[in-house]
């Protein structure tokens, strides 16, 4: 089942992510509260810097190629998550999630992508080893989630659907119980609506890996490289999240790069059989994408708001 790493390697990265996880939830961000911008951006700081290390590990151990590869899957997972931010700020408006719980919800939704996407990324790794055509398949698919990416509008439609489909097979309270997933009405035991929420963003999470984990495959098919880029990525999602909702909207030309990248690595699983694309090729376009892609949005936002103040 462990390809690609040795058994005591593998053992050294969820143990290393239940000590992440622990330290998260019961001593940084101990009990329900606010998590203020400065909190989240050292906290967004810290989880980038163990996701450096841990890519200094595997380049030491693996060589130069296959560390860049590990960097390459990271930054694509942590692009397609700013993407996917406009979607929780959606769910959380839904379900009228306050700020003092949101980080709770967030932090099961990264447990449940810790387990799903490991199905996910040893399925998809399989798949590709043993058939080769699937390889364009996830070409294909992923130039048409480009498209539907730069095309679409962000919404929370899925989620909507979602939640009225569980609120018609379980008694879902009208209002929150503090940071509680279950609650007492008149006797009869319902789950919250903080509960629900989560099990949406489960939901949506798994939606997200459909696009993510193929992009990440397209750079490299080393599950443990996939696995631990992808999954170090979601565990600063959460911080990542609180440091920049506020300038989320302003990122209006994000879905546009994004689709660029989802593009490009369709493109280069397209046409592997005929040209391989270098590791340093691939990380660089995928840098500099992001790279004109932000300072556009913030150019764009500056220019738009000196327009309003000339009015």
């Amino acid at each position: 089942m462990f390809a690609d790493a040795e058994p005591i390697e593998w053992a050294g990265l969820f143990l290393i992510l239940i000590v992440l996880l622990a330290l998260d939830i019961f001593v940084i961000n101990r009990g329900s509260k606010h998590i203020t911008t400065k909190s989240a951006l050292l906290q967004t700081a810290g989880w980038i810097s163990i996701a450096m290390v841990f890519g200094v590990y595997i380049w030491m151990t693996r060589g130069a190629t296959i560390g860049m590869e590990f960097y390459a899957g990271y930054v694509i997972e942590e692009a397609l998550s700013v993407d996917n931010m406009f979607v929780f700020i959606l769910l959380f408006a839904m379900f009228a999630i306050p700020d003092d719980y949101q980080h709770k919800a967030l932090f099961y939704g990264v447990i449940g992508a810790i387990l799903f996407r490991l199905v996910f990324i040893f399925a998809g790794s399989e798949l590709l080893l043993r058939f080769h055509f699937v390889m364009y398949i996830f070409g294909f698919f992923l130039i048409y989630a480009a498209i539907k990416t730069m095309v679409s509008k962000e919404g929370g439609g899925s989620g909507n659907k979602i939640a009225t489909v569980l609120s018609r097979h379980m008694n879902v309270s009208p209002e929150l119980d503090g940071d509680k997933f279950f609650t007492h009405r008149d006797g009869v035991r319902m789950v919250t609506p903080l509960l629900l929420c989560v099990i949406v963003i489960e939901f949506t999470d798994l939606v997200f890996a459909i696009d993510s984990i193929p992009a990440v495959l397209g750079i490299t098919t080393d599950k443990f490289v996939v696995y631990s880029s992808n999954i170090f990525a979601v565990l600063g999602l959460r911080s990542l999240y609180f440091a920049i909702r506020g300038s989320l909207t302003h990122l209006k030309y994000l879905k546009y790069g994004l689709g660029v990248i989802l593009t490009f690595v369709g493109i280069k699983m397209l046409v592997v059989d005929y040209y391989e694309f270098e590791i340093v090729q691939s990380l660089s376009l995928i840098l500099s994408v992001l790279a004109v892609t932000v300072v556009a949005s913030i150019i764009s936002g500056k220019r738009e708001k000196e327009r309003e103040g000339a009015v």
